[in-house]
């Protein structure tokens, strides 16, 4: 394909119409390169000011020596580039995490109002396959959006419409691990796409036209559900449990970085059917508010609510609370880590007794009043014992008792652990 063909597509998409300043994510990859060559050389057409950020992972050999070509590179085309080095554990969830924190502090200081990624089809198959494994709902299988708000960041792939051999050789970094299979999504691309396609050589077209009739299908019942008001549960309710489902789906889409799985789904729903009001800590800093026939979901700050002395902790996170150290899924080393069992399926809300709580022990209910009595805890100890709960349910009193609850989890596929090491000793 000829550039002016991109350029086309670019300005008939209107992607930049609202954007004078874009942050192009830069990683030297094939992909990103060759946006940055046509952002960069058509930004008067275009009428934008570029801007490039990269991060190096730190992960190869080669990352420091390619940090510096891309510096150089930036520089013959008199453009800003910002960098960073990701440091700590690695993961590719720590990793993301790291490079859109970066990419939003960027955009907060130059004014950028996009981010600009070089996401193409073939990262597209293999992301509606790989959720397809995964056992992913429905309306997760239409894939990557072309356009998408995460958070503050606005995001637009303006490839995503073209696969890898759309461009053409020109000059990139080779990341050599992209041929090892250790990771999912490498094992996607070079083992199990390939097979299949022998049974299939339209395999990934096939791939592709599903994604876009699960998006038909999620814009046609956007369409036809816009005069519903579904955070009235009454009527909401007036719908079959089918119809239910799929209006609480679409409502849940709007916040396209909530990502609830199937489990905490049907949590959601039993909470509206059951509960008169309630409050309850989702995942990725939101939470459910329900109270009486209506109900909303909203963001919430991750840290401690200084009025109701709570903490929220979310999968992957680390934070300092009340003279300890909690790490939900993140190892911490040391003779003095206690570990609890716990899932990884939604946030743990750490906090202070309240009236009416109750744990499961030995197969029974008992109110922690009576377990206080029982274990002779002084009265100082009961006020500032710490509640791990989950699920709405508590499953440790941290240094005092674990739930039958915890215990549970140590068989289920999705278990993990929380951390907790005392801090002021």
């Amino acid at each position: 394909m000829m550039e002016q063909d991109f350029l086309n597509h670019f300005i008939q998409r209107k992607y930049f119409n609202k954007h004078s300043k874009v942050l192009l994510a830069l990683s030297g990859g094939l992909d990103s390169m060759f946006l940055f060559r046509l952002l960069s050389k058509y930004q008067k057409e275009l009428e934008i000011e570029l801007i490039l950020a990269h991060v190096n992972h730190q992960q190869r050999l080669e990352s420091d020596f390619e940090e510096e070509e891309l510096g150089k590179l930036a520089n013959q085309a008199k453009l800003p580039i910002y960098i960073t080095r990701f440091s700590g554990e690695f993961s590719e969830v720590r990793a993301r995490n790291f490079r859109y924190d970066f990419f939003k502090e960027v955009m907060e200081e130059t004014g950028a109002t996009v981010l600009v990624t070089a996401h193409h089809a073939d990262d597209q198959v293999e992301t509606i396959f790989m959720r397809l494994i995964r056992g992913s709902r429905l309306r997760y299988l239409s894939g990557i959006k072309e356009k998408q708000l995460v958070g503050d960041i606005e995001i637009i792939r303006p490839l995503l419409q073209f696969h890898k051999k759309d461009f053409p050789p020109i000059f990139h970094f080779d990341d050599k691990t992209n041929n090892e299979n250790n990771y999912f999504r490498n094992r996607t691309r070079n083992l199990y796409l390939p097979e299949l396609e022998k049974e299939n050589p339209c395999f990934r077209d096939s791939i592709l036209e599903l994604g876009n009739e699960v998006r038909d299908y999620e814009l046609a019942i956007t369409e036809l559900s816009k005069d519903v008001d579904v955070e009235d549960l009454e009527q909401l309710f007036t719908f079959s449990q089918s119809t239910q489902k799929v209006l609480l789906q679409n409502y849940i889409s709007r916040f396209p970085d909530l990502n609830l799985t199937k489990a905490q789904f049907e949590e959601v729903r039993q909470i509206l059917k059951s509960k008169s009001q309630y409050h309850h800590p989702l995942k990725n800093g939101y939470e459910l508010i329900k109270e009486y026939q209506q109900f909303r979901i909203c963001k919430i700050s991750p840290q401690a609510d200084e009025n109701k002395n709570e903490l929220v902790l979310h999968y992957q996170n680390q934070v300092s609370y009340l003279g300890h150290s909690f790490s939900f899924g993140i190892p911490l080393e040391g003779d003095s880590v206690q570990q609890i069992p716990v899932s990884r399926e939604t946030s743990i809300h750490i906090r202070h007794r309240k009236s009416g709580d109750f744990i499961i022990k030995n197969g029974h209910r008992k109110k922690l009043r009576r377990l206080f009595i029982d274990l002779k805890i002084p009265i100082e100890k009961r006020k500032s014992a710490l509640i791990i709960e989950q699920f709405g349910k508590i499953v440790s009193i941290l240094g005092i008792a674990t739930s039958d609850l915890s215990k549970k989890t140590k068989n289920d596929i999705m278990n993990t652990v929380l951390y907790i090491e005392k801090i002021d000793r």
